[in-house]
């Protein structure tokens, strides 16, 4: 796939014909153009001439129109800033001094010169302001594209000229202007909102060599280069710490409000910001591999993937211009014959011309889309599509793994049980030390609680697989390796989803240690909010099931399924969905990637393996629980929004023109209906950024 960006796009509608031209061409086997974004994404086995015949097909459809290739990441970060377009402001200012000339003469003055000398201001300044809607009209026409918007108010406006309507074709083409003009600045405007919000990549990095600083451009630097990272600054790439001790702040990617201490030979992640101290990193992945491109890339990919509604009101359009065009002409014509009134009846079809323009149904609907993307996206939620958003509106259960989603899936000390006469702390230091050299996640989690403890070596330390570690003098490990050397054991009642570490010396019981997986804080309120949504919760794991319970339990969530093989958790899935409806699973090992790609949408935590990240739909890089509710909200707003756009936007031109068909509206209003419902459309989409959800 090759990205490509578009510039000087302006109309919606026009992106659509020319994703359509674009698909034609035989060197292309797919091509999605965002209107939102500004990205053409091309699949294709030969690129080069692929793009040599998009090239000359975009000249063709949209003179105007620039095909780029992106020459590096930060070319792609500035090629969504909207040029301010310096032309447009004079020639609308000298239009709106002309029209008010035009009233004044029409209506003030009595002198013979007037109406000629107003009708020879009008043309001039028509010719002034639509002088670029003509040119493109008739190069379009030239070519066949007649349902064009540029066509249609070029004869719209003409006809006004045919009936003496000189003051009016002159103010509908002016405010038609003025529309398109605040409609590219606010497209333009919420295109960079959400970018710039989201668009974290750096501009230059300090590289280190031979204790030298030197500044370089971000995509120059590779892995293994040494970079130099201020308090005060943003982590540039991904990395280790070489050397340095700080707290970094990573609340812009994980949404995590506490800043974590990094030192020596700990990962950073590209995005977050060095709070306190001096830090050197050794660069991972270069700019386009790390995590603030990734998260920019994941919104761009979402943008691309195109939901069901908008491929429909895409397609309504091309049906819906040409049915108003030849209503527009019945108009025109049948009354005429019967009345004999022509001026009125054409007059009216020409304000069916004007309302015909299909960009604010079609941009109404991505537009949502899109800003509910980079809404999520704030809220550290990535969608991979706007399908999945889609989709996400009408999920009615939601299906959770137990371990990494509803718990830590990291085992902690929960409390210390010394046998009589012995210290909680020696106790602690014991296990500790017997388990220093073990890598299993128990272990670990032991020398952890331990701390800065000092600890002792045992001699002979030999670990038996399944039991635990055997030593000179001591042995830790479960009951059966305890009860096989002969060390009598006092009753040890264990709740469900502990796990106990026992601990002996010269054969006597020394204490025990429970260690259990931590349910997440947020679970619990995540599992009640899904319910006042009126989704229901459900549990898939591969645990125990008593230790499944346990956490359903504290979590509030009824329905558990435990001890399941992947392929058992996709069996229970389709259950689920043939008792519920459609599915939402959330996972984060590589057991759940099956299950992932199974469910309607598939959702990952940030923290994850990677072969459950790419298999979701969407992925909550905050791993917190409460995301999943809010991720619902945020497509059942984006939805509900779409479907406003939609129906406000239909409902204002099928109004409009009722008006005109019973005497009450003319092209004023038929402009209103065009350009203004698309403005009123991309402000209620922009709500999405500013709601709390």
């Amino acid at each position: 796939m090759n990205i490509y960006t578009v510039e000087h796009m302006d109309c919606a509608n026009c992106a659509a014909k020319v994703e359509r031209l674009i698909n034609q061409l035989d060197s292309v086997d797919e091509a999605v153009l965002t209107y939102s974004t500004k990205q053409l994404r091309v699949w294709s086995a030969t690129p080069q001439r692929a793009l040599a015949d998009i090239k000359a097909a975009v000249a063709q459809a949209e003179p105007e129109w620039e095909v780029v290739v992106p020459a590096s990441a930060n070319a792609q970060k500035t090629a969504g800033e909207e040029p301010e377009n310096s032309k447009d402001i004079p020639v609308i200012l000298m239009g709106g001094a002309a029209l008010l000339a035009v009233l004044v003469l029409t209506h003030g003055v009595t002198a013979p010169w007037a109406a000629p000398a107003s009708l020879v201001l009008c043309l001039l300044a028509y010719l002034l302001v639509g002088g670029g809607v003509l040119r493109t009209a008739f190069h379009n026409l030239t070519r066949g594209q007649v349902f064009d918007e540029n066509f249609l108010m070029c004869v719209a406006t003409i006809g006004a000229f045919a009936i003496g309507e000189y003051p009016e074709a002159l103010g509908v083409m002016l405010f038609y202007r003025i529309g398109e003009y605040f409609e590219d600045k606010a497209v333009a405007r919420s295109r960079s909102h959400i970018m710039e919000a989201l668009d974290l990549r750096p501009e230059v990095v300090t590289l280190v060599r031979e204790g030298v600083e030197t500044v370089i451009p971000a995509e120059e630097a590779r892995v293994g280069d040494l970079i130099r990272v201020h308090p005060g600054d943003r982590i540039p790439l991904d990395g280790t710490v070489i050397s340095g001790e700080s707290e970094i702040d990573t609340s812009a990617v994980t949404g995590e409000p506490v800043p974590e201490y990094v030192m020596p030979g700990d990962a950073v992640i590209s995005g977050c910001v060095n709070n306190t101290g001096l830090l050197t990193i050794r660069a991972e992945a270069v700019l386009a591999e790390s995590m603030v491109s990734r998260i920019l890339n994941s919104v761009e990919n979402a943008a691309a993937g195109k939901p069901q509604i908008d491929r429909f009101i895409t397609r309504f359009a091309r049906i819906y211009t040409p049915a108003v065009v030849v209503l527009a002409l019945l108009v025109a014509v049948v009354p005429s014959l019967v009345s004999g009134n022509w001026l009125y009846w054409v007059k009216t079809a020409c304000t069916f011309l004007v309302i015909s323009c299909p960009c604010a149904l079609v941009l109404s609907v991505p537009l949502a889309f899109f800003a509910g993307i980079g809404a999520a996206s704030g809220e550290q939620i990535l969608f991979k599509g706007g399908s999945s958003l889609e989709v996400l509106k009408g999920v009615k259960a939601v299906v959770m793994d137990k371990t990494g989603t509803l718990t830590q899936g990291t085992f902690q000390v929960q409390s210390l049980e010394p046998a009589q006469g012995v210290e909680a702390d020696d106790l602690l230091v014991a296990a500790a030390s017997c388990e220093m050299h073990s890598t299993h996640p128990i272990a670990r989690s032991i020398l952890d609680a331990a701390g800065t403890m000092i600890l002792f070596t045992p001699r002979n330390v030999r670990e038996i697989a399944g039991k635990g570690i055997c030593a000179e003098h001591w042995l830790c490990g479960n009951p059966a390796l305890l009860e096989e050397n002969g060390v009598v054991l006092p009753p040890l009642p264990l709740r469900p989803g502990q796990t106990q570490v026992l601990v002996a010396r010269h054969g006597e019981y020394y204490g025990r240690i429970l260690i259990s997986d931590i349910v997440k804080p947020g679970s619990k309120e995540a599992v009640a909010q899904l319910k006042q949504l009126g989704m229901t919760s459900v549990m898939l794991t591969g645990d125990r099931e008593e230790g499944a319970l346990s956490v359903a339990e504290q979590v509030g969530i009824s329905e558990v399924h435990a001890r399941l093989l992947p392929q058992e958790k996709l069996s229970a899935l389709e259950q689920v969905r043939k008792e519920h409806g459609a599915v939402l699973f959330v996972g984060d090992g590589i057991n759940d990637a099956p299950v992932l790609a199974g469910a309607d949408v598939g959702g990952a935590m940030g923290s994850g393996a990677d072969a459950a990240i790419e298999a979701a739909d969407v992925v909550f890089m905050t791993n917190e629980p409460t995301a999943i509710p809010k991720a619902i909200r945020i497509a059942r707003t984006v939805n509900r929004i779409a479907r406003e756009n939609v129906v406000f936007a239909l409902s204002v031109k099928a109004a409009v023109l009722v008006l005109g068909l019973c005497h009450l509206a003319n092209m004023w209003f038929a402009v209103f209906a065009d350009t203004g419902v698309a403005m009123i459309c991309i402000a209620n989409s922009i709500r999405i950024l500013h709601q709390k959800h």
